[in-house]
Formats: structure tokens, C-alpha cells, sequence
């Protein structure tokens, strides 16, 4: 399928379906002789994966990384850098009885209107399709980690609540129903300067990257949608020096100015949708028949997609953040090596 590549200098090929061998990623950009640890790809491949605890799936993925290519003695060969995880606990067969009923709010209407099939489990719709995300991502956090440079995502509301986020998922899932929410992602130390004018501007790839994930219905940068609410005189953020450093009183941008980053903490949010596949009777189409039909989705799926989107969503603002480093770099060796104003040293 096409658009399956993502990024101009760092750039990610993902591949893989929910219920089929494998999935991966392959890297093309990262320069040789680049530190990879595969103890911290392990690591965020853990913080995706189902089956943790009661609140996520229960399929069963021990999602081992295997290292195919460009990857030799903790560095990167400077070819492609080819990562996969097997699926182990795939059940395609669980989708049988829903094969020609697309389930409400899931991508198997608009799979089924553009390829005329509905794949197991969602294809590259699922959820699965996020682990070669999360490879790519792991080695682009590291990349940046080197530069100073830190991403972490946060769950900042569940279910219209800003609070009692397990309770609230619990109550969903044994209702047979799911909650969505808002995650927010911050990345500190990024230097200024990174981002073009017009059409590449740094946040409009953050935006692109994050809507990317299946789950994510809307994107905020800084203050987002507060911004079309608050005067020029409250959303404006004052200039100030610091150190002999120049940055900014508060950070309603969103540490992006002009589609360029301004040495502030870039700041995303994120509104992720509740799980499609849920356990309550909805109405749909029979596509055999074309008739009406009444659907109750069963199987494993998440009672909410937040818990295990907070290393996707690190992923995808990380991949922007090096692909534009290295954009940076191939016009300036010397561009980004320091950290960010008003930012602690590395």
C-alpha cells in the first residue's frame, strides 16, 4: 500500500498486519556509527505492547525485537536498518463472523470501499500497525536523547474526566463499551531553528505525524484551540532574556513560532478516540445480503487506546523532531548542537 513511508531524511517505511507473520519497520537516514541500544528499543517495545494489565487487550505479544539488518555492535552500518517483531498470539479467525460486517466507527467501511475486503483484525487499520512506529521511534529517541533532547506523553483526561483515569476505563469495559481522551506530549531541549517557513513548518509535520496514528481525531499545538478564545494580548508570549539567552515568558506557541521552532518545550496534544470494537450491539450492514444487521464486536481490544498510545505519540514526535535535525544538519553540520535556550545542558 502506499503511504506507508514517512519522513525526508530520516525516513521510516513501516510494515505488517494485525493478524499476519510479522510487523517492522526500515530506517533510511541513520548516519553510521550512531549508538543504538537495543535494551531501550526493547524497552518502549514493552510499554506498547497488550496484555500488561487488566485495562489493556488480552492478546498475548511478547513482542521480541529481532534485529534483521544495519545494526552491528551497538551501531548503526549506515544502510538501511531493518527491525521486526512476529506475531505470536494471532487469531484471524476470531474476525470470521464479522468478515462481511464492517464494524461502526473502524476503517472496515472505507477498507471494504477502496480495496473490496474488510482484513483481519483491521489490517494495516490496527492497532498492531503501531510497533514498527515504535521501533523507528526507538531509535530516533536515542538520537535525540544525544542532543539533549527529551520527549515524553502524559494522559491529561479519560472519558470527559481530568482524574480517576482507571476507574473510568474499568466502568467502560464492563459495560461493553470504550472511552476516549487526551494525551499530551512534550519535548524539552529542542534547539531553535528547526522547521521551514511554508510548507514544511515543524508543526504541521508534528500534526500530520500524530493525526497518522489510527486512533488520533484531532491535534493541538501550544494552546491550540484556547488560542481562538484569548486576546493577542493574553496569547502572545513576551520576549525575555535570561542568562543572555533569548526565550519567551510563557508558552502559548507551543515553543514554535512561524513554523519553527523557538527553543521553548514543544507542546502537543492529542485527542485520541474511543476503541471502535466494543462489546455493545451497534447497527451496521450486511454486505452479502445488504441488509441491516445488529453487531456486537468480540474478541480482544482495548476498553481505551490512551495507556498504550503515550509511547506511539512519543514515536511519531520524535521521528519529526531528528528528521528535521538532520535536515538542519545537512545545510549546517554545527545546527542543533547546542541545547535549547533556558534549557538545562545535556
Amino acid at each position: 500500500m502506499a503511504g506507508d513511508t514517512f519522513g525526508a531524511v530520516f525516513r521510516v517505511t513501516t510494515y505488517g498486519e494485525s493478524h499476519g507473520a510479522a510487523v517492522g519497520a526500515v530506517v533510511e537516514g541513520c548516519p553510521a556509527g550512531t549508538p543504538i541500544s537495543l535494551e531501550r528499543i526493547q524497552e518502549e517495545l514493552d510499554r506498547r505492547r497488550p496484555g500488561t494489565s487488566d485495562l489493556t487487550s488480552p492478546r498475548r505479544e511478547p513482542d521480541r525485537l529481532e534485529v534483521l539488518e544495519g545494526i552491528e555492535n551497538g551501531r548503526a552500518t549506515g544502510g538501511k536498518i531493518r527491525l521486526e517483531v512476529r506475531n505470536v498470539d494471532a487469531r484471524p479467525a476470531d474476525y470470521d463472523r464479522i468478515r462481511h460486517t464492517p464494524r461502526p466507527g473502524h476503517a472496515d467501511l472505507t477498507y471494504h470501499q477502496k480495496y473490496g475486503r474488510i482484513p483481519s483484525g483491521g489490517g494495516r487499520a490496527s492497532g498492531r500497525e503501531t510497533v514498527g512506529r515504535v521501533l523507528a521511534g526507538a531509535i530516533a529517541r536515542q538520537m535525540l536523547a544525544a542532543e539533549g533532547i527529551e520527549i515524553r506523553a502524559r494522559i491529561v483526561e479519560v472519558g470527559g474526566r481530568p482524574d480517576g483515569f482507571e476507574e473510568t476505563i474499568r466502568a467502560a469495559r464492563d459495560a461493553g463499551d470504550s472511552v476516549g481522551g487526551i494525551v499530551e506530549i512534550t519535548a524539552r531541549g529542542v534547539p531553535p531553528g528547526l522547521g521551514e517557513p511554508v510548507f514544511d513548518k515543524l508543526d504541521a509535520d508534528l500534526a500530520k505525524a500524530l493525526m497518522s496514528i489510527g486512533a488520533v481525531k484531532g491535534v493541538e499545538i501550544g494552546a491550540g484551540f484556547r488560542a481562538a478564545r484569548m486576546r493577542g494580548s493574553e496569547h502572545n508570549d513576551p520576549i525575555v532574556l535570561e542568562d543572555g539567552k533569548l526565550r519567551t515568558g510563557s508558552n502559548h506557541a507551543g515553543g514554535i513560532l512561524g513554523g519553527i521552532s523557538n527553543g521553548m518545550p514543544v507542546v502537543c496534544r492529542i485527542a485520541v478516540k474511543p476503541t471502535s470494537s466494543i462489546g455493545k450491539e451497534q447497527d451496521t450492514v450486511d454486505l452479502e445480503t445488504m441488509r441491516p444487521v445488529k453487531l456486537e464486536v468480540r474478541g480482544r481490544h482495548d476498553p481505551c487506546i490512551c495507556p498504550r498510545i503515550l509511547p506511539v505519540a512519543e514515536s511519531m514526535a520524535a521521528l519529526v523532531l531528528v528528521d528535521h535535525l538532520l535536515r538542519a544538519r545537512e545545510r549546517d553540520p554545527d545546527a542543533g548542537a547546542s541545547p535549547a535556550p533556558g534549557e538545562p545542558s545535556p
